[in-house]
């Protein structure tokens, strides 16, 4: 279960355009997910907050994301994570990555600052007091930055079933290959503040890598608002042993129309 949270922001890419577009997201928009192993046990919450703010004299927005395990699950396997990024209003490049987590004992405190002129990215390791500069790939994102860059450049338009989108992120101290499938357009049912309702989604699935957390390379599904907000509304995956399901429950400040079927 230590990887309650990484799954919400890992998981949510998208497809990307050279056309600038209007802005997915705004000032003041926040995200809360609940979390259930299995079908059966709620696991846990999450949040997503964004904020306008300035960072060494540059207006960037900066992103708190929070996880917790609940119920009785936080019984026996207590998560505790959080996670922040300050990125460019204008670019979305990240200037700053924290993460800050406790799962079941297991703890990292590492703060990552990116060098874009030089594509170096200094990574300060908190716990172990460990500072090491490391080569970054163009254009490069954190783990959070990732997600708001891509929803300001979804081309949802120019989507055919079956593409494949790649991008590159920056997370602890690895470059990592990213990946996933376009599955088409569905139209789901969710429960959103509290009311049940019909949306219409555009449906991924990004690669894993199988193994000791998921079961197989094609084991997440998730779905995304097809709206101009670009939301992520569910994400299901297989894991070694049993599924995590994580569904969004509460939202406010959206800058578009959350647009609902009837």
């Amino acid at each position: 279960m230590k990887h309650l949270f990484a799954i919400i922001l890992f998981f949510v890419g998208f497809q990307t355009s050279d056309v600038k577009k209007e802005s997915a997201f705004q000032d003041g928009e926040w995200f809360k997910f609940e979390m259930s192993y299995s079908g059966f046990f709620k696991a846990g919450n999450a949040t997503l907050s964004v904020n306008e703010k300035k960072l060494n004299g540059k207006p960037v927005y900066h992103v708190v994301g929070k996880g917790w395990t609940t119920g009785a699950i936080k019984l026996f396997f207590k998560v505790k994570d959080r996670y922040e990024s300050y990125f460019d209003k204008e670019t979305g490049a990240p200037y700053k990555f924290i993460r800050k987590i406790d799962e079941g004992g297991h703890t990292k405190d590492i703060e990552i600052n990116f060098d874009h002129n030089n594509k170096v990215a200094e990574v300060n390791n908190k716990k172990h007091k460990e500072t090491k500069n490391i080569t970054t790939e163009q254009d490069v994102q954190d783990m959070v930055s990732m997600y708001y860059y891509l929803r300001n450049n979804i081309n949802a338009e120019s989507l055919k079933v079956g593409d494949e989108i790649k991008t590159t992120m920056f997370f602890d101290e690895e470059n990592y290959g990213f990946k996933l499938k376009y599955l088409g357009k569905e139209t789901i049912e969710v429960d959103v503040n509290g009311t049940d309702v019909k949306v219409k989604t555009l449906k991924f699935r990004p690669y894993v890598m199988a193994g000791r957390v998921f079961k197989e390379e094609e084991s997440l599904t998730l779905w995304v608002s097809a709206d101009k907000n670009k939301i992520p509304l569910k994400i299901k995956a297989d894991l070694a042993v049993g599924s995590l399901r994580a569904d969004l429950i509460e939202f406010k400040g959206l800058k578009h129309s959350f647009k609902i079927e009837f």
